[in-house]
């Protein structure tokens, strides 16, 4: 009898551990951290797990992030299921700062994304979530026509101030601030203020207007909603991520 389910309970283990490390927003998380309630400096990556993340609109059939002494990266070589496969905090933030390091392979491109919705609505975070954009510096290097898509643009509507960017390969820093009763958005870049914005009101729609999502009902009209990291062709690795509430 012992030799006859010993193999059926170790399987049951392995399965197990292995549910326990997906990265999914169980009911409790749900109901425990919808909403950021602390001023203090939380870290968002820690014990080499997913808690706190979930892969967007809460898909367990998608892969292709992994996580490993502290840094979350995406493989798109690795990725599967279908639908978008974007990272997402089961926390909620209106008004907030965050903290990271990031990196890419050559050709390699990402985005931090803020105000997401998961409605069944949107197929895509970036419907819903404004992005600063996450790049190797050498894709648009010398192309003036696509600088509000470089690293720190405010994705397809406000182009850094300045390129202070790192090679594919090397780590970067995003220090950003993202307050909504102030109405302004603030991305520092390896230490260097490049870009400064209004996150609502006629300035931004005008922006909005110019943009590709002109036309998109859902996008920037949360003022609280998860924050996401963002899937896409390459490797895109980050770390050192810790996020407060203002």
């Amino acid at each position: 009898m012992k030799l006859k389910y010993v193999p059926l309970l170790a399987l049951a283990t392995s399965l197990f551990v292995a549910c326990e490390n997906a990265p999914k927003k169980t009911a409790e998380s749900t109901e425990t951290t919808t909403e950021a309630s602390t001023n203090e400096w939380q870290n968002l990556i820690q014990n080499d797990s997913f808690e706190g993340w979930h892969y967007y609109q809460n898909d367990d059939s998608k892969k292709g992030w992994s996580i490993a002494d502290g840094v979350l990266t995406f493989n798109s070589e690795l990725a599967e299921g279908k639908g978008d496969k974007s990272l997402l905090t089961d926390q909620e933030f209106e008004n907030f700062e965050i903290m990271f390091e990031w990196k890419v392979s050559p050709g390699a491109n990402s985005g931090f994304m803020w105000g997401v919705n998961e409605s069944e609505l949107y197929e895509f975070p970036y419907e819903t979530g404004p992005e600063i954009q996450v790049l190797d510096p050498e894709v648009y290097k010398g192309d003036e026509a696509n600088q509000v898509h470089v690293a720190g643009a405010l994705y397809d509507m406000i182009a850094p101030s300045q390129l202070v960017t790192k090679p594919a390969g090397e780590w970067n820093t995003y220090h950003i601030t993202i307050n909504q009763e102030a109405n302004e958005g603030i991305v520092v870049h390896n230490d260097v203020e490049i870009n400064r914005f209004p996150l609502h009101g006629p300035e931004w729609d005008a922006m909005v207007a110019k943009s590709k999502f002109a036309d998109w009902e859902g996008f920037g009209k949360y003022r609280k909603g998860h924050l996401c990291i963002q899937d896409h062709p390459g490797i895109i690795s980050y770390r050192n991520m810790k996020v407060r509430a203002l």
